[in-house]
């Protein structure tokens, strides 16, 4: 009987960020329980000006998480019951699910070698009950929004931005959260910007996009006790807006130091039989994720676990072959490049905590399992 592997590199360690910023923490969620500021408050609201500069944009909207950031984007669009959303199906359910929220259609087109929507596919997936595309940004790498945006504008079109992985991306010298109409962000403990729990927010240059949210994200409340429209709970607390100020000080060093370390895997696994995804060198990717691409993906997984890597699926079935969205009738086959792209993908550990030498562990791993080229 074999036992499992001490874990030598982990795939994230959140305690270990909870103690390099725990003289930090403690002093804002003291100030929120001082308050009495629990739900929205002046913590959010700070905070909501904060993000808001930082994303180069008007407005933020604080949200309860990112599916509702989605949800209401998509509302505030105009995606009512009927129509179709084009996106992508390499991508966390969440993205389809708000689009099915607003009583609308996903229609799935493939991706590209990066693992983005291919924008060379959208425009034959245009009907006339199209309403808007919902791109996402995969693994923190920009999806090639210029060319998204003009065959919106060619087919009159809105654009919401999926940056739940992106946050302080780059397109073209543009942060991610300010390439569309609107963006919604997600604030789950693993992201690059994390809560201690869930959050999410909806960024816009547009003000009738910020104030439907606002009111949307309250029980449709302009002001108190005058709820113009039915709406929803989709608030922040108090707790995470704190939280995501102290966290949004450290971003910029974070986000540096996980291009550092995705350049190290780049470097160290060159001669090693995996597929890496190119990034465009005019742009910036976040890195929430560092993927490769490695064939019998599932026994090189078992393998790096027997030496005490962890690692993860991002994301092993892509939605059009979800039993969620089975009715949809799209069979297997019908998105090649998103189909072999779930059986490859493997996400290796990386975080601002891991070391290089951790790095150059995992690479002489897999150079081992998977081999040269």
């Amino acid at each position: 009987m074999t036992t499992a592997a001490a874990t030598v590199v982990p795939y994230f360690d959140l305690k270990a960020e909870y103690a390099s910023l725990r003289d930090e923490i403690l002093p804002a969620l003291d100030r929120v329980c001082r308050n009495a500021s629990f739900i929205l408050g002046e913590e959010v609201e700070r905070f909501e000006k904060q993000f808001a500069a930082y994303c180069e944009v008007k407005h933020c909207v604080a949200l309860n998480s990112g599916t509702s950031a989605l949800h209401l984007g998509l509302l505030a669009l105009g995606v009512q019951p009927g129509d179709e959303v084009i996106t992508t199906p390499n991508t966390f359910l969440a993205t389809a699910e708000a689009i099915t929220y607003c009583g609308a259609r996903p229609v799935f087109v493939d991706v590209d070698a990066a693992g983005n929507i291919d924008p060379g596919k959208i425009a034959r997936a245009v009907t006339r009950a199209t309403k808007a595309i919902l791109p996402v940004h995969l693994y923190g790498r920009p999806a090639d929004m210029d060319r998204i945006m003009e065959i919106a504008a060619h087919h009159k079109l809105r654009v919401l931005e999926d940056a739940a992985q992106a946050h302080g991306a780059r397109y073209r010298g543009r942060r991610a959260g300010s390439l569309s109409q609107a963006a919604a962000f997600s604030f789950y403990p693993t992201k690059n910007l994390a809560a201690y729990g869930e959050g999410g927010a909806l960024t816009t240059n547009d003000d009738r996009i910020a104030e439907f949210a606002r009111a949307a994200r309250n029980h449709g409340q302009s002001h108190r006790y005058e709820h113009e429209f039915v709406g929803y709970n989709y608030r922040m607390d108090g707790f995470q807006g704190a939280v995501l100020q102290v966290k949004l000080s450290h971003l910029e060093e974070w986000n540096s130091r996980r291009r550092q370390l995705a350049a190290a895997y780049r470097q160290s696994l060159a001669d090693v039989r995996v597929d890496i995804p190119l990034d465009d060198s005019r742009d910036e990717c976040a890195y929430h994720l560092f993927v490769v691409y490695v064939n019998e993906r599932d026994c090189v997984r078992r393998l790096l676990a027997d030496r005490g890597i962890e690692t993860m699926i991002h994301y092993p079935r892509p939605l059009h072959l979800q039993p969620a969205y089975v009715t949809l009738g799209i069979p297997q086959g019908s998105l090649p490049q998103a189909e072999r792209a779930c059986e490859r993908v493997l996400s290796l550990p990386l975080f601002p905590g891991l070391q290089v030498e951790q790095v150059e562990f995992v690479a002489a791993a897999l150079r081992d399992i998977a081999g040269r080229k």
